[in-house]
């Protein structure tokens, strides 16, 4: 018996020591960032549904129910403020357990891994559904700010089970409006509503102001052409631009109608700015990957193709400064 747990023993202490190389690896950046500067972290990169798919029998979720990919997270940003010990959440998805305990290991101090604010899109199921982790069935936070539209915020109030983390004050939804500023520690946030499948909600995107960068992020979008702004123009405005990217092309999915999930396909953002500089391309990160899409692949043509015009394929934990 003593010899098992002297095994048993050894195996928690190099258990240990892999967790802690894997949060150094995580902390451990090429960029060179200031101690005290914000900075965003994608922790997440995949469409609502996640990667492999529910009921997908294809290639390219076969391998992955047997042995899933840790970086296939449902598409998040964090974003960290050292000065101000805080963290802020963009997207409550079903992953927020793991991406919030990546986020809050960049503070030393902060004792808990529930961020200071959320903020959220819309109502589509990777994008809010994480806040269930948030009620008394789990962690049973205390007032969480979260930053909502109108409709956003009755549908949370007056539907189950969502009405009940406002009703316990779980959550604290703080309304916000089209075009409005949120000042969050030493950043501006503004939402920027675009055209989407609004069943429940109206759909954000939000542009986010540091002291040194300014980044566009735009997960979900129907197409660039039903908006009313110009997208070449929003990426000029900015130094880095998260993109829709669920679908490559049209050509992924074989057994849905497109247009009832419309989004702009990777080769039409792609048509409207290969014309424009390698800068203004490289701006471009591209993020919300259906599980389908060649570009979650990096061994894909697509992949390649992309990347050799200096467009960004967004990754798991990359970093930017803000």
């Amino acid at each position: 018996m003593k010899t098992i747990a002297v095994l048993f023993l050894i195996l928690c202490i190099l258990s240990c020591n892999d967790k802690t190389q894997q949060l150094n690896t995580i902390k451990t950046d090429t960029q060179d960032f200031n101690d005290n500067s914000p900075f965003l972290i994608v922790l997440g990169t995949v469409q609502d549904a996640g990667s492999p798919q529910i009921n997908c029998r294809k290639a390219c979720c076969s391998s992955l129910f047997k042995k899933p990919d840790p970086s296939r997270k449902v598409v998040s940003l964090g974003i960290v403020d050292p000065r101000a010990n805080s963290t802020y959440l963009i997207e409550a998805t079903p992953d927020i357990a793991e991406q919030l305990k990546v986020l809050n290991s960049f503070l030393v101090n902060k004792k808990s891994d529930i961020p200071s604010s959320i903020l959220l899109t819309h109502a589509h199921i990777g994008h809010y559904t994480g806040l269930m982790y948030l009620g008394k069935e789990a962690t049973s936070s205390k007032k969480v700010p979260t930053y909502v539209m109108p409709r956003m915020n009755l549908f949370l109030r007056e539907n189950g089970p969502w009405s009940q983390l406002v009703s316990q004050e779980n959550i604290s939804l703080v309304e916000i409006n089209n075009g409005d500023s949120i000042s969050l520690g030493s950043l501006t946030i503004i939402p920027i509503q675009v055209p989407h499948r609004d069943e429940f909600s109206e759909t954000v995107g939000y542009k986010i102001i540091g002291p040194n960068n300014k980044v566009l992020f735009i997960p979900d979008i129907d197409k660039w052409s039903r908006w009313e702004k110009d997208i070449i123009s929003m990426v000029n405005n900015v130094d880095v631009a998260y993109l829709d990217a669920t679908f490559y092309n049209g050509k992924e999915l074989n057994n849905r109608d497109m247009s009832q999930i419309p989004h702009p396909f990777v080769v039409e953002t792609m048509a409207i700015f290969d014309s424009l500089n390698e800068d203004i391309r490289g701006k471009i990160h591209f993020i919300h990957f259906n599980h389908t899409n060649p570009l979650l692949n990096p061994s894909s043509t697509e992949y390649k193709e992309c990347s050799s015009k200096k467009y960004i394929i967004s990754s798991y934990l990359d970093r930017i400064q803000l």
